[in-house]
């Protein structure tokens, strides 16, 4: 599968439902007691961007949208508003929002991730599509620049130094991020009278693994 380096657009993505999906597979035993247990390393999400259009100028351009993506067949980058910064919706990403590693000497490539936790538990969501020019890193503490301490692939999520950061120095980050996802049906129903009247169409768009 191709992925297009390109944005569905942000104001149409806005006022659409969705978030992330697990996968658990639940066995019940003969003495009433449950075992749980989860395919997946990490979860999926799913948006419906119909709920996101407001006039037929914005059915205009999520058609267009669609067909030069051909339906499921090509990814795209998805702005999740509900999720979309390496610290909180309200904060302005920092340098020390997310640790993505620790410098030993020799490593010169990290890779992007958010950090989530709740408790005694973490999970790792790798992020492999950061938005352009809003990467920001430190190593030790100390503000690094970028195209000439580091690079970042924003295809990928990789930070790349030019020299590894020194053992046992920390690596942070702060980042906006998209979604690599893909339309979720080859076929989009609209209908006229019934847009005019509120009754939106539904446009499923699903996380794509990379």
């Amino acid at each position: 599968m191709a992925f297009h380096e390109v944005r569905f657009p942000a104001n149409l993505s806005f006022g659409s439902v969705g978030g992330p999906e697990r996968r658990t597979e639940i066995v019940a035993l003969t003495n009433g007691y449950e075992e749980r247990n989860s395919p997946w390393a990490h979860s999926r999400r799913r948006y419906d961007a119909g709920l996101g259009l407001r006039s037929m100028d914005d059915v205009a351009a999520l058609i267009a949208f669609y067909e030069a993506r051909a339906g499921q067949l090509h990814g795209f980058r998805w702005k999740d508003w509900a999720d979309f910064k390496s610290c909180a919706p309200s904060a302005v990403p920092a340098l020390d929002d997310q640790a993505i590693g620790t410098g030993d000497g020799v490593t010169r490539e990290f890779a992007l991730r958010k950090l989530y936790r709740s408790g005694p538990a973490d999970y790792w969501r790798p992020v492999a599509k950061p938005v352009r020019g809003s990467v920001i890193v430190a190593v030790g503490g100390d503000r690094q620049v970028e195209t000439v301490h580091y690079e970042v692939d924003y295809a990928t999520g990789m930070v790349t130094f030019g020299a590894p950061p020194g053992p046992g120095a920390p690596v942070t980050a702060g980042f906006e991020f998209d979604v690599p996802v893909r339309f979720d049906t080859d076929r989009i129903a609209v209908s006229v009278a019934s847009f005019q009247a509120g009754d939106l169409p539904q446009v499923p768009v699903i996380e794509v693994r990379l």
